[in-house]
């Protein structure tokens, strides 16, 4: 493309508590220092998570667009991916020419979705295009998992609508629950190529589509018991079983024993669980050894509501210093872990909290788990790409803990518009009225009224 590319610095975390405000402000501060540092420059390029809050400030990437925008004028190619998970503000779409989410939930397509917004940023410095964006907020907030039915077919439909000659891109914000802001919520982006217009109607139309779903996109949730009963009884394995709420991807420790608890008392043989965050149980067993035997107690270290820690004599089967996963394209560390073994039951600990991403988590620590019978992960949706070929099935089970999974139980101090499910009917007063609803399958024609008022 003909392009100088200077780079900044990148950063990763998994998601946790509010920022220490100071951090959040060096990591600014950084970052503008060194494009200031650069200027003059043609294109800002931005690979940002979209729900960070600090101690003082409810929308930090909002503030950082806002201040880039400062710094290189109006005239300037400012582009943004975001995860879907994410609360989009109107600092960050005013300060922006592109902002691209990713589609899929497993985010298999992050990497596309930079791609993509290079190729437009790239596009519109040449002046083929001119971004417009609309935004619609549907006023609501769910779990939306893109690869079970019905998101799966919406997202397929947003692909269909890029191919129209006006369409530069759709996204599909989700929102974050965990989150405490005025911008809680499910959002839907379009951009166009100089019809806007056009652009705010489409996104009207696709944003009452998904509000017509509400309620029916979570998968099924299993008791704890019940999913380890379930697992138990299908003769050929591997049975996955999701630890949903205990997903340190959501903001969590990552920590609870609840399952392992049950399978414990079932007796259960075969079963793997990746994996338990606990720096200090990392520590012993790298002390002790591998192929050492040692009493050892781990995991429920950081809440209430993650069980007891377990007592157990291990045998520490294997260490690795600096480990990894795979997700997708990328390569997530675990920092030092651990394989433990002890009735029946191997679990790995991490020094470093994450959630589980692929089968790697397990291979890496040297045990195959297309060989056990269940495999137990702490994720919501993220592993389902990577398990998916190897389990003969998958059951989401709903372990109660300290994930705000049901926001009608939320003590929201920011929010301050209505949204479903705290309100039943957050669209009453719009002019957006639904006549015909998205059906089961998902399929002919979907009709929406935007009403005159």
């Amino acid at each position: 493309m003909g392009w100088e590319l200077i780079e900044g610095t990148a950063t990763w975390a998994e998601p946790s508590g509010i920022i220490n405000h100071q951090t959040w402000l060096q990591l600014r501060d950084n970052l503008l220092f060194e494009l200031k540092s650069a200027m003059p420059v043609d294109i800002v390029l931005l690979g940002l998570h979209g729900a960070m809050i600090s101690q003082k400030e409810h929308d930090c990437e909002g503030d950082l667009l806002e201040r880039v925008r400062a710094v290189v004028g109006p005239d300037i190619v400012i582009g943004v991916t975001v995860d879907p998970h994410s609360h989009l503000s109107s600092r960050m779409v005013n300060n922006c020419d592109l902002l691209i989410a990713f589609k899929e939930f497993p985010h298999t397509d992050f990497v596309a979705a930079a791609e993509n917004l290079i190729e437009l940023a790239h596009q519109t410095s040449l002046g083929l295009i001119n971004p417009q964006i609309s935004v619609f907020d549907v006023k609501m907030i769910d779990i939306l998992p893109t690869n079970f039915e019905p998101i799966q077919s919406f997202v397929a439909r947003m692909k269909t609508l890029e191919k129209l000659d006006y369409v530069a891109s759709i996204s599909l914000i989700h929102g974050f629950m965990a989150g405490d802001t005025p911008d809680l919520g499910a959002k839907v982006v379009v951009i166009t190529n100089a019809a806007k217009a056009k652009g705010d109607r489409l996104v009207g139309e696709l944003g009452m589509q998904l509000y017509s779903l509400r309620g029916k996109t979570r998968p099924d949730y299993i008791d704890p018991s019940e999913a380890l009963r379930w697992a138990a009884a299908i003769k050929k394995g591997p049975v996955l079983i999701a630890d949903v709420w205990d997903n340190p991807g959501g903001g969590v420790a990552g920590d609870s024993t609840k399952l392992i608890r049950i399978a414990l008392d079932m007796g259960l043989n075969g079963v793997a669980v990746g994996s338990i965050w606990d720096p200090m149980a990392v520590r012993l067993c790298k002390a002790a050894g591998e192929e050492s035997i040692i009493s050892l107690r781990f995991g429920a270290k950081t809440s209430l509501t993650a069980g007891n820690p377990i007592d157990a004599e291990v045998e520490v089967t294997k260490f690795v210093e600096n480990a990894t996963q795979n997700f997708g394209d990328s390569i997530v560390s675990l920092g030092d872990a651990a394989a433990i073994r002890f009735n029946g039951i191997e679990v790995i600990l991490n020094e470093k909290r994450c959630q589980t991403y692929s089968p790697s988590l397990f291979t890496n620590l040297g045990i195959n788990p297309a060989s056990r019978k269940i495999i137990i992960v702490k994720s919501t949706n993220h592993f389902y790409d990577a398990f998916a070929p190897i389990a003969t099935e998958v059951i989401y089970a709903s372990v109660d803990g300290i994930y705000p999974h049901d926001p009608r139980n939320s003590d929201f101090q920011k929010l301050d518009r209505a949204i479903w499910p705290l309100s039943p009917n957050p669209h009453a007063n719009s002019n957006w009225s639904v006549f015909r609803n998205w059906n089961s399958q998902c399929s002919g024609r979907f009709w929406y009224r935007r009403e005159e008022r």
